[in-house]
């Protein structure tokens, strides 16, 4: 679960909303029903992939992708914070750690990498690009990697 909010970076809702047939293997996509009931698709990592191949074999989920206790209803979100924590705590992570750090990471990441903003944009399901801008911090590591462009310049 915390591998499939990073990839696709989806919203705690949005994780306990997937169904099975929102894991479009074929295409390598996600399809995510977000905020106002709007469609969109993410990132299928190819790990993620192997590791739902494996759950499906194990708990063949039937009507949601992650489904709780109870047949038929889904996963709760007071039992993924449960898996986060514990999950933080075996990784050695002290301070409080949620949900939403996975997303944000995602775009983050995203960003760094050299992806456009509108790309992450529509990836993150946000209909304001003022939203998404959020994410336009640059970390200390990004900013020394960057060549200065004096040093391209030809010296003749």
């Amino acid at each position: 679960m915390i591998s499939l909010i990073y990839s696709a970076g989806l919203r705690r809702s949005e994780l306990l909303n997937l169904t099975p047939q929102d894991i479009m293997s074929e295409r390598m996509l996600i399809r995510i029903m977000g905020k106002g009931k709007k469609c969109r698709y993410s990132l299928l990592s190819e790990k993620v992939l192997c590791e739902l191949r494996e759950y499906f074999k194990e708990y063949r989920p039937k009507k949601w992708l992650f489904e709780g206790d109870t047949p038929g209803e889904k996963y709760s979100a007071s039992a993924l914070v449960k898996v986060l924590k514990e999950a933080a705590d075996r990784a050695g992570i002290r301070h409080r750690v949620h949900v939403h750090m996975l997303r944000h990471s995602f775009a983050t990441h995203l960003l760094e990498q050299g992806t456009d903003l509108r790309t992450i944009q529509e990836l993150l399901g946000h209909n304001d690009i003022k939203t998404t801008s959020i994410y336009l911090h640059v970390t200390s590591a990004h900013k020394s990697s960057i060549p200065n462009p004096l040093d391209s310049l030809d010296d003749s």
